[in-house]
């Protein structure tokens, strides 16, 4: 079955541009393109995509917030956000409020495909350039409460919570702790659970926020 994928850009040559880009890929379904944030809280609503595709600067409601609302629909699709190096800020809001991951918006078109596969498949996507600029800006000063939380884990979550803050899959995982991929994937629930966290995403801005990881630390 075809992902069914959302675009949501304000400028109509990038939807259009988006929309060449999946239709492409016979596995991926467009079911529609809006222009901001409340149409496309609206059309998530009622086409349930799979994978909504987010600019993050859009008219009437931002994706932020648009983000927000669509992740808590009673068919909530998966937010993909795109960016751009100068909107870090923006980045940092939009995973708090439930995005899956993002991209920078001028990856190439097999990048684009790819990361909404990823996103679909459930997995986390962070562009690593995007990553290191939003971590040296805002994890640098620990949130007391998330460090208070980190307490609940075990010291072999710990150690998982640390290799995904890394980037590691499950099977990267698996091979540096020498363990089995469904304890791996067994542990990885459990640290999302203690520490109340949708995804991976929110796994890694909780290693930043908490103070287990700081930046420039490997």
């Amino acid at each position: 079955m075809a992902v069914r994928v959302l675009v949501a850009d304000d400028q109509p040559l990038v939807r259009e541009g988006l929309r060449k880009i999946f239709e492409v890929d016979p596995e991926l379904e467009v079911v529609g393109d809006v222009g901001d944030g409340r149409a496309a809280v609206e059309a998530a609503r009622r086409l349930r995509p799979d994978v909504v595709v987010m600019d993050i600067r859009m008219p009437v409601l931002d994706g932020i917030e648009a983000t927000r609302q669509v992740t808590r629909l009673e068919h909530p699709p998966l937010v993909l956000m795109l960016t751009t190096f100068d909107l870090d800020e923006y980045v940092f809001g939009a995973l708090r409020a439930g995005a899956s991951g993002f991209l920078l918006k001028d990856a190439m078109p097999e990048h684009l495909i790819a990361a909404v596969h990823t996103i679909a498949r459930g997995e986390a996507l962070l562009d690593p350039a995007v990553t290191r600029a939003v971590v040296e800006r805002f994890g640098r000063t620990p949130d007391p409460a998330a460090a208070v939380r980190l307490a609940e884990l075990s010291q072999r979550e710990h150690e998982v919570l640390l290799l995904l803050v890394e980037g590691c899959s499950n099977k990267a995982i698996a091979g540096r702790l020498f363990v089995s991929e469904a304890t791996v994937k067994t542990h990885v629930m459990a640290v999302l659970r203690k520490l109340d966290l949708r995804d991976r995403v929110q796994a890694v801005i909780f290693g930043y926020e908490s103070g287990l990881v700081r930046p420039g630390e490997g």
